[in-house]
């Protein structure tokens, strides 16, 4: 059973967790709407299109300033406490320091369980429609920039674009190699590929085709133009890095097995954003340790030496983030490592602190 003090903490934790990042998320959406104010007067949208863009921009934002909210929510509330002498109190009533910790490790597991419920089934579909209003009324069109394009679509079946027109939906220099038991049997170019919106398949042109057979022959054929099916389309090659941010948790560990079997050079990038929604509910644990860590201490300076030390604890988390990320994109580090190791790092640094605060 939970005691007065129990409640108490919970209370204080949670009221000052959710006051902070609620007034936060208002002046984001102030600051949001300032910058984006030209853009509804010359674009018109309306006001329930702006309205829906809010709804999917406020859960957004919610998760993305949370771990630093936790952060401070626990810093503010404990170093009152400390500097009242109430936990000095609590604790010479022969309430272990273990025991005293309890109910912020409930209020962490609260917030981590929404946490983690938001970002597999919440944000996806209000990513979804904030990304949709800021295609429409604010960003530019999606081009794709990418080279050297190389997909496997079937068994034994590999793709390749020297480049890609997302907006005309034509790809340049294309060829494609089909394998049978790890020999090439056939290999066709083109120079143009394009998709035909209304037979719903692909019209190679200028088509260079080469057919190898078991004793070794080759036959050469040249096609003007030829439609073929492909298991691939044009959505394959759009800004698929803003749409993994629209799906749920299923629906994205779907999506990237279909891109491991493709072979896709951008797995990194959707493997990362799977990680992180795990690994954020689970960092309201870490911040939570170490917040209680180093506010718990009477200090002379008060709140505000509580408050500094702990902005530059959590910013120096969020900035290894960031840098073991970079690595995972850049230098083909391991993405489950690059998004898990700050957090199993400040939580061992957490556990260091937590054994020198009762002293």
């Amino acid at each position: 059973m939970l005691k007065i003090v129990d409640w108490y903490i919970i209370k204080k934790f949670l009221g000052t967790f959710v006051y902070s990042l609620v007034l936060m998320i208002l002046i984001a959406v102030v600051i949001d709407i300032s910058e984006k104010l030209d853009d509804f007067l010359k674009k018109g949208p309306t006001f329930f299109e702006i309205f829906k863009y809010y709804l999917g921009f406020i859960p957004y934002i919610g998760n993305l300033l949370s771990p630093v909210f936790i952060f401070i929510a626990v810093i503010f509330f404990t170093s009152k406490m400390a500097s009242n002498s109430e936990i000095v109190a609590i604790l010479a009533s022969g309430v272990s320091f273990g025991r005293f910790m309890r109910p912020y490790i409930i209020s962490a597991g609260i917030i981590a369980s929404v946490l983690l419920i938001l970002n597999n089934f919440v944000i996806p579909p209000a990513n979804r429609l904030r990304n949709e209003f800021e295609n429409k009324y604010v960003g530019m069109p999606y081009d794709n920039y990418e080279r050297n394009i190389h997909r496997q679509i079937g068994p034994g079946l590999f793709i390749y674009f020297e480049g890609y027109n997302v907006r005309q939906n034509i790809g340049y220099r294309f060829s494609m190699e089909k394998f049978e038991k790890g020999r090439l049997i056939q290999k066709t170019n083109s120079d143009i590929i394009r998709w035909d919106s209304i037979k719903k398949l692909w019209t190679m042109e200028n088509i260079n085709e080469r057919i190898i057979k078991a004793n070794k022959d080759e036959d050469f054929k040249f096609i003007r133009i030829k439609d073929i099916h492909l298991n691939m389309h044009p959505s394959d090659f759009g800004n698929t890095l803003m749409e993994v941010e629209t799906m749920n948790f299923f629906e994205l560990n779907e999506f990237i097995e279909k891109e491991k079997f493709k072979g896709s050079d951008s797995l990194v990038y959707y493997e990362i954003e799977k990680y992180l929604r795990l690994a954020i509910p689970f960092a309201a644990f870490v911040l939570t340790i170490i917040g209680i860590a180093v506010a718990s201490r009477k200090a002379r300076g008060g709140i505000g030496i509580h408050l500094g030390l702990g902005l530059i604890i959590s910013f120096s988390f969020i900035m290894f983030a960031q840098v073991t990320i970079t690595y995972s994109l850049n230098a083909g580090f391991p993405a489950m490592f690059a998004v898990w190791i700050p957090n199993v790092i400040y939580f061992f640094i957490g556990l260091f602190l937590l054994k020198i605060a009762p002293k």
